[in-house]
């Protein structure tokens, strides 16, 4: 069968024209035709309020978010120019909002209309009206309230003119994202907020007002000192440093046969023990890749402070030197630059290309730091301090990470690698129980007492490592802690900064569906129960909160009529059962430890579903569990004794104390 083909010839070449351009690809103006496209086209139209108010024109920007998903932005500038163009024959509100790479920020390297501008392409408004529903303009300047309505990004009606009075000039936009160019259109309120505050940030002394009809909140962002202010803010009481603020101003080129342009640039940091934030803006935006402000700080930061180190005799002997991690995890810092030539990855301006900027920054940060840390010699202490305590709690999270992936890693059966395991035959994990019990001779009497198709049991030698007391490195090293690990399946939980390449954790790989952990019910049992459930709770504690892990309960008392024997789990129980054989004749005996129980009696007490007591771990909130872990396992040894002191009678009843 011949297969068909279309003729691809001269006239097979077509160009999209007008509203199309953007209406049929807005990914390629927007960087999406999602949602984060939908938002970049908001930010377009406030860029161009940013960039009229950075030129001294308008203090306030206000945003109103509709019930309808549309949008308005208004603001105090001059106004966007709408009226006849006699040098490019048109009108201007064409040039603006129906011709893409048209607009008045094109002559920047001179400086002559806006010297640092966001907007600086020439799509924005275009490409905004284009996108959109509808959208209608109002701009008050030279006299005259000039009007503008599109849609679905077409004009309707033309310009109309009037004289009116007003109070300042300005333009306002209201406009709703088309559902036929972008799938989504909801822009969440912590956008608008996000986008906002970080623009107050970036733009001192200009006020953001956001108004949501949604929930008929108001909120207004600003901030007097910019950068300054904001990294103070973020540190909030965590630093150990005062905010350093350095600003310059540079010319240069890219490369040789490029022309000459201007750059600014503020930069404010400091150092806190709690919180680590790099923030990259330029133009007033926002840069989430960073790019060349990005590369310049990571150079001199790691330059200076290496020398520092260096220079003052801090490293050890053949230590390794300091990497920009160990830097950026006690650093807060914020850069704001601006050019008059800027080189964007792309219309979403995410990130900046421009070799000069990265070389003026870099060289410039590098001297400021120099001298920072020479005539700040108790904050440079501080600071060498807290670096090489990262750097050295990186490198020894690192070593753990090698070992714990190399001992938890590989599919050999656990039976042949871990000591004394004693495995179940069924596969099926929703039958699968694992008892861990104290000791080889409690192992021998549940090994004889358990159903061997779905109870598998692994012993503990002795009291295991207090796991909330001791670093990563000593727990990975404790072979009773490994092997427990390994039995699992599972993989642990690591969150914490320097060691969070640990983390291995899948609850998918755990090999059991009950986790049972089975001691003698005296004091050395509670203790290593509490031992283990404090290893579970530290390095798996999903465990917990998938109600996994459950306890054993041991009887205290057997009591014996003729040939029919009781089971007694406490005091109150033990009294129960005497009242009912009050007047009979009865042997009470204290219950034997876990490994003199016989075969029978683990299987009736402890170990058959049917008649066995489980006590399942229920998941308390983080912050309380965190605080009794730490009252019975931790460093407070007064906390501990006025806590027995005050309700150690409520554990009475759970002892013999005859």
């Amino acid at each position: 069968m011949k297969r068909k083909t279309r003729n691809y010839g001269n006239d097979s070449i077509s160009a999209l024209k007008g509203a199309d351009r953007v209406r049929l690809r807005p990914g390629v103006i927007f960087g999406s035709d999602g949602l984060e496209g939908c938002q970049q086209s908001f930010f377009e139209i406030l860029s161009n309020s940013i960039d009229e108010a950075r030129e001294g024109f308008g203090k306030e920007i206000r945003i109103i978010r509709h019930r309808d998903f549309s949008i308005t932005v208004i603001d105090n500038g001059r106004g966007i120019p709408v009226d006849y163009n006699q040098k490019e024959q048109k009108y201007n509100w064409e040039l603006v909002f129906c011709e893409l790479y048209a607009g008045g920020k094109y002559d920047n390297i001179t400086g002559e209309v806006y010297e640092y501008s966001l907007g600086l392409n020439g799509l924005g408004a275009c490409a905004t009206q284009y996108s959109s529903e509808f959208m209608h303009v109002t701009v008050f300047r030279d006299g005259y309230k000039y009007s503008l309505e599109f849609k679905k990004g077409e004009n309707v009606g033309g310009l109309k003119k009037e004289k009116v009075k007003y109070d300042h000039t300005g333009t306002t936009i209201s406009w709703r994202p088309d559902l036929e160019v972008f799938t989504e259109i909801h822009i969440p309120i912590e956008y608008y907020r996000q986008t906002l505050k970080r623009q107050a940030v970036i733009n001192p002394g200009i006020t953001f007002i956001l108004e949501d009809e949604e929930s008929e909140n108001r909120d207004v962002f600003y901030y007097e000192r910019g950068i300054v202010d904001y990294v103070n803010e973020l540190a909030g009481e965590s630093a150990f440093t005062e905010v350093q603020f350095y600003e310059t101003s540079a010319k240069g080129r890219d490369r040789e046969d490029k022309p000459e342009y201007k750059v600014k640039m503020q930069i404010a940091f400091m150092f806190s023990n709690e919180v680590n934030v790099l923030e990259y803006y330029h133009n007033s935006s926002f840069l989430e890749y960073g790019g060349a402000p990005d590369r310049a700080v990571k150079n001199a930061f790691l330059f200076a402070i290496d020398n520092y180190l260096k220079n003052n005799n801090k490293y050890n002997k053949n230590e390794s030197k300091i990497s920009f991690s160990d830097i950026q995890d006690s650093l807060i810092l914020v850069s704001s630059s601006f050019s008059t030539v800027t080189s964007y990855e792309n219309q979403t301006k995410k990130s900046i290309t421009n070799r000069f900027i990265q070389e003026a920054m870099t060289d410039f940060l590098k001297a400021q730091l120099e001298i920072y840390l020479i005539e700040n010699r108790e904050e440079a202490e501080k600071i060498a301090g807290q670096l090489l305590v990262n750097k050295r709690s990186r490198e020894t999270a690192e070593r753990a990470r090698i070992d714990v992936r190399k001992k938890l890693s590989g599919k050999v059966d656990i039976s042949n690698r871990v000591k004394k395991f004693v495995d179940c035959r069924t596969r099926d994990i929703s039958k699968r129980e694992l008892y861990i019990v104290e000791g080889d001779s409690a192992l021998g009497s549940c090994k004889m007492g358990r159903d061997a198709e779905f109870q598998a049991i692994m012993p503990v030698r002795g009291k295991i490592l207090n796991c909330l007391k001791a670093n990563y490195e000593s727990i990975f090293k404790n072979d009773i802690i490994v092997d427990l690990l390994k039995v699992l399946g599972c993989g642990v939980e690591i969150k914490t900064k320097h060691n969070k390449n640990l983390n291995t954790f899948s609850l998918d790989n755990l090999k059991w569906d009950k986790i049972i952990i089975c001691t003698d019910a005296d004091v050395d049992g509670f203790q290593i129960r509490t031992l283990i459930l404090a290893m579970l709770y530290r390095l798996t504690p999903t465990l917990i909160q998938k109600g996994k892990v459950y306890i054993a309960e041991s009887p205290l008392f057997e009591i014996t009529h003729k040939d029919k024997t009781w089971f007694a789990y406490n005091e109150k129980e033990k009294n129960a059962i005497l009242g009912k054989l009050k007047g009979k004749k009865v042997s009470i005996q204290r219950s034997k430890g876990l490994g003199e129980n016989n075969p029978e009696m683990m299987w009736q007490t402890t170990m058959n579903p049917e008649t066995r007591r489980l006590i399942k771990v229920m998941p308390d909130d983080m912050e309380t569990t965190q605080e009794f872990f730490n009252l019975l396992l931790g460093d407070d040894l007064q906390g501990r004794k006025e806590y027995i002191s005050l309700h150690g009678h409520e554990y009475m009843d759970m002892l013999d104390v005859s």
